[in-house]
C-alpha cells in the first residue's frame, strides 16, 4: 500500500513543461519543485524553519550516510529521521548508489550488491538492494529510490550496457523488498549512461517493473549540458504521465529551466547550498562572486529584484566583509539567499506554466542573464 499519488494538473501548450501535485502521506509538493539536499540529515547552514520560510516543500536525505552515522536503527530508535532532524514535510532518500560510485576504488560492485570501505574509519562494509531499501524504511523516508550503480563518465559502451542491466535487476529486488506495511513512494532510476538505446532499453523495462515515479540518473557525472539534455530528450517522453519524473543531481539555473522545458517535475543538487559556502551567489542576472574586492563598499544587496530576507537587510559589503572574515554568518546567509533564489524560480515557473506562458518565462530568464552579462 501507498499513500503517495500524483496529478498532472496542466500542460504547457509550447513545450513540454508540467505543472502537477504530489500527495504524499507528510504533505502535498508542487511541481516542478527542487529539493535542498539534506545529505546527513540537515540541510547545511540552515534551520528547517528558515528552509519552509524560503518556500522548501520536500528535501532530500542520503542513505549512505545515514546508514553510516549515526546508523538507521537508531534514527528508527529516535522516531524517524523527521523527528530527529525536526523537519515535518515530506522527506526524498537517495539510495546511496551515487556516493558508493563517487568511493572509485575503495568498492567493489557484484551482483549481490557494492562491498566498499566507510570513508569516515575504513570499515568494510555492504549495501545491497535490501539493505537499501531497509535503511530507508528505517528512516522513515516518503519517497524512496531503488538501489542503483551511478555510471561513470565517460565509460564504454559495453560496461554501460552491463550496469544498466544490473540496475533494473536491483531495481526488481528493491520492490520486492518493499514492505507491505509502508505508506511511501518508490521511484525506479533510469540508467544507459550517454547512449540513446539503452536508456530506452532501461526506461521501458522499469516501467514493465512499475514504480511510483520515474527518475534519470547518471546524468550531471561530466558530460556536457547538451549531451544530458539530449538524454533528456530521449527518455522523459517514453515516461508515463501520470507519475513524476525526476532528474537527479541536477543543477545550474540554466539546467532546472532546460530540464522543465523537457518535462521534468522534480531536481536536487548541492549546488546552491555548496557554492553559498564558497561565496558564489546565485541573482537573476547570473552569478556573483560576494569575495571579490569590487563589493567592499557596495551598500546594495545581493539581488535588487530578489526579496529574500537576506537582500532586504544586508549588503554585499556586509556579505564579503563576513566571507573574508571566515564568519559561519556568511555561510548561514549566503545559504539561505541562494535557496530563496532556487526555489523563487521554481514557483514562479510554476506559475508560468499555469498561465500557459512558459516559454516567454524561460525567454526572459536568459534575457535578464544576457543584459547583466555573468559576474563570476
Amino acid at each position: 500500500m501507498t499513500d503517495f499519488r500524483f496529478e498532472l494538473l496542466k500542460q504547457d501548450t509550447t513545450s513540454r513543461a508540467r505543472r502537477g501535485r504530489m500527495i504524499t502521506r507528510r504533505g502535498v509538493v508542487e511541481t516542478p519543485v527542487f529539493m535542498p539536499v539534506g545529505t546527513q540529515g540537515t540541510v547545511k547552514a540552515i534551520l528547517p524553519e528558515q528552509l519552509k520560510e524560503e518556500g522548501a516543500q520536500i528535501i532530500l536525505a542520503n542513505t549512505y550516510h545515514l546508514f553510516l552515522r549515526p546508523g538507521h536503527e537508531r534514527v528508527r530508535r529516535l522516531g524517524g529521521l523527521h523527528r530527529f532532524m525536526h523537519w515535518d514535510g515530506p522527506i526524498l532518500t537517495d539510495s546511496g548508489g551515487f556516493q558508493v560510485f563517487s568511493l572509485g576504488k575503495l568498492r567493489k560492485i557484484s551482483e549481490e550488491g557494492v562491498r566498499f570501505q566507510s570513508h569516515l574509519d575504513g570499515s568494510h562494509q555492504i549495501l545491497t538492494p535490501e539493505l537499501s531499501i531497509a535503511v530507508q524504511e528505517a528512516l522513515g523516508s516518503d519517497i524512496i529510490m531503488v538501489f542503483d550503480e551511478c555510471i561513470p563518465y565517460p565509460s564504454s559502451r559495453e560496461y554501460v550496457a552491463e550496469s544498466t542491466a544490473l540496475s533494473t535487476r536491483w531495481a526488481e529486488r528493491s520492490k520486492k523488498a518493499r514492505s507491505a506495511q509502508d505508506g511511501s513512494a518508490l521511484f525506479g532510476i533510469v540508467q544507459g549512461g550517454m547512449h540513446a538505446d539503452l536508456r530506452r532499453q532501461s526506461a521501458e523495462q522499469l516501467m514493465e517493473i512499475g514504480f511510483d515515479g520515474y527518475a534519470l540518473g547518471g546524468l550531471s557525472v561530466g558530460e556536457e549540458a547538451e549531451r544530458m539534455y539530449e538524454m533528456m530528450d530521449v527518455a522523459l517522453p517514453l515516461l508515463p504521465d501520470n507519475r513524476p519524473r525526476y532528474v537527479m543531481g541536477v543543477g545550474t539555473p540554466e539546467n532546472l529551466i532546460e530540464g522543465i522545458a523537457r518535462g521534468v517535475d522534480m531536481f536536487d543538487c548541492v549546488m546552491p547550498t555548496r557554492n553559498a559556502r564558497n561565496g558564489t551567489l546565485f541573482t537573476s542576472f547570473g552569478k556573483i562572486s560576494i569575495k571579490q574586492a569590487r563589493y567592499a563598499d557596495d551598500d546594495g544587496p545581493i539581488d535588487p529584484d530578489c526579496g529574500c530576507y537576506v537582500c532586504r537587510h544586508y549588503s554585499r559589503a556586509y556579505l564579503r566583509h563576513l566571507f573574508q572574515s571566515n564568519e559561519i554568518l556568511a555561510s548561514m546567509l549566503n545559504t539561505r539567499h541562494n535557496l530563496h533564489y532556487y526555489l523563487d524560480l521554481m514557483a514562479q515557473a510554476r506559475v508560468a506554466i499555469e498561465e500557459d506562458r512558459f516559454e516567454a518565462f524561460r525567454a526572459d530568464f536568459y534575457r535578464r542573464r544576457n543584459d547583466g552579462g555573468l559576474s563570476v
